[in-house]
This record gives structure tokens, C-alpha cells and sequence, in this order.
């Protein structure tokens, strides 16, 4: 059994009733146990920034899942939930997004799959709710979230419950 941190995120529909039913799809998943859930952060869009707000939160897992088939998983939910992957197209609108950020302390670079996630470590909407749920998770090359988080600007990122 291992420790995997899910990002999630959305900005299209109603994106905090949104996160609340896919963390508790992902609380249900065969092999995972949700260890603890993060609040819900309004943040500013990244990258694409012409698109309404994000909601943002983190979940840590337990599980004995491989990380190739938890990431089965998340983009199962994603469809779940409506998400329509275009491909070439990054930062923008979406209903459901699910980012395997960490898994354990490994370093697995696939063509589908890259952890820590790549953006990890400068993207403080990611990095706020991942410290409510694992503060001390090292990022691999990084430091600890707490560490990590420390010289990341989160201005404009606010909660709003959870």
C-alpha cells in the first residue's frame, strides 16, 4: 500500500458540488482508502487565463493500486463526470479534472503518466490544498510541500469550505 495525492479541479458547471461527488467516487474506488480530503480553494485560471475561476482541492489516498492503473481510474471519472479530452488542448475549460500529483515518493516518467506531476512545484492552486492533506509529502527533487509552498505566491487563491 502506498500514499497517492490527487489534484482536482474544475471551472465549468457547479464546480464545489462537483469535487464533493468526485471525492466521495474516489473514496469508493476497489483498492483506494481516502485518507483525508482538503477544503475547496477558488483560485484564478493558470496558463489559459480567459475562463472563469477554478475550484481546487486535494485528496490523499491509500492504495495498492499501481499508479498506471490509479491513473486508469481518475480518467475514468473524469469521463464519468463528463470530461471530454481534446487533444493538444491545455489550461483550459473543464468539467472535472483529476491530476495524480504524487505516488509515494516515486518518480515515474511514462508517455501517459509523469510523477511528480511536472507543474507540481509552481503551481501554488495545487500546492495550498495538497498541504491541507499532506504537508510533509516530499515532491521529489523538490522538498516537502510545506517547503515547497513556502516561496509560491497564492495570492488570489481562497477557500471556500469543504
Amino acid at each position: 500500500m502506498v500514499v497517492a495525492c490527487i489534484g482536482l479541479g474544475a471551472n465549468l458547471g457547479d464546480a464545489p458540488a462537483t469535487l464533493r461527488s468526485a471525492i466521495q467516487v474516489l473514496a469508493q474506488l476497489p483498492g483506494v482508502q481516502l485518507l483525508a480530503s482538503s477544503r475547496l480553494y477558488r483560485t484564478p485560471a493558470w496558463g489559459n487565463e480567459a475562463q472563469p475561476d477554478f475550484v481546487n482541492a486535494a485528496v490523499a489516498l491509500q492504495t495498492d493500486l499501481p499508479a498506471p492503473q490509479l491513473l486508469e481510474q481518475l480518467l475514468a471519472i473524469e469521463q464519468q463526470f463528463g470530461r471530454v479530452r481534446e487533444p493538444g488542448q491545455h489550461w483550459g475549460p473543464r468539467l472535472l479534472d483529476l491530476d495524480l500529483l504524487l505516488y509515494a515518493e516515486e518518480v515515474i516518467d511514462l508517455p501517459q503518466l509523469q510523477v511528480p506531476h511536472p507543474f507540481l512545484h509552481q503551481r501554488g492552486f495545487a500546492l495550498l490544498p495538497l498541504a491541507d492533506v499532506a504537508p510533509e509529502a516530499l515532491i521529489p527533487g523538490h522538498g516537502t510541500v510545506r517547503d515547497v509552498l513556502v516561496g509560491i505566491n497564492t495570492c488570489g487563491i481562497d477557500p471556500i469550505g469543504g
